[in-house]
């Protein structure tokens, strides 16, 4: 399903929905941090997705980074919470969703890097690569904030 992320946007729809979703920031050895190049935006990401009934986030963290990546990861920590209402995901079906993120720091513990139909590309980018990626403001933020020597989480 296709979708459009506004961001701070005054012409974006009115959200009609919100949904747990979360995502994982996980590092090689070498420091790069696992990101996967989106099918329905085009744009790059952390690994995640919704949260299923009936599940944790923390599960809901492990099993999103596995289909996306084909990596197996343990939960670690918490980055933050991201829960802009200025940040809006709009989808082909009519949905418009309010971000509602957890994003969690990760270590991996096993798997095969591949694609899925949610991930064209999955690669380890290096912190001095981000900024010639396609990547949404509000993710850059999480992934910024994973890289960096911040203690506390990001509530927000």
């Amino acid at each position: 399903m296709a979708r459009i992320d506004h961001f701070n946007d005054p012409n974006a729809p009115k959200a009609n929905s919100i949904v747990p979703s979360v995502t994982i920031a996980a590092r090689n050895e070498a420091g790069a941090v696992l990101l996967i190049h989106k099918t329905d935006n085009d744009l790059w990401a952390l690994p995640g997705g919704g949260v299923d009934v009936g599940e944790s986030v923390a599960a809901a963290a492990v099993r999103e980074t596995k289909e996306e990546t084909g990596l197996d990861v343990e939960v670690t920590g918490l980055v933050g919470i991201y829960t802009n209402p200025a940040h809006v995901i709009a989808y082909d079906d009519g949905e418009v969703r309010q971000q509602f993120s957890i994003c969690f720091t990760a270590k991996i513990t096993g798997g095969d890097l591949r694609t899925s139909s949610e991930s064209k590309e999955v690669a380890f980018v290096s912190p001095e690569r981000l900024d010639e990626l396609n990547i949404h403001p509000s993710m850059r933020l999480r992934i910024d904030r994973a890289l960096s020597d911040e203690t506390e989480p990001y509530i927000g």
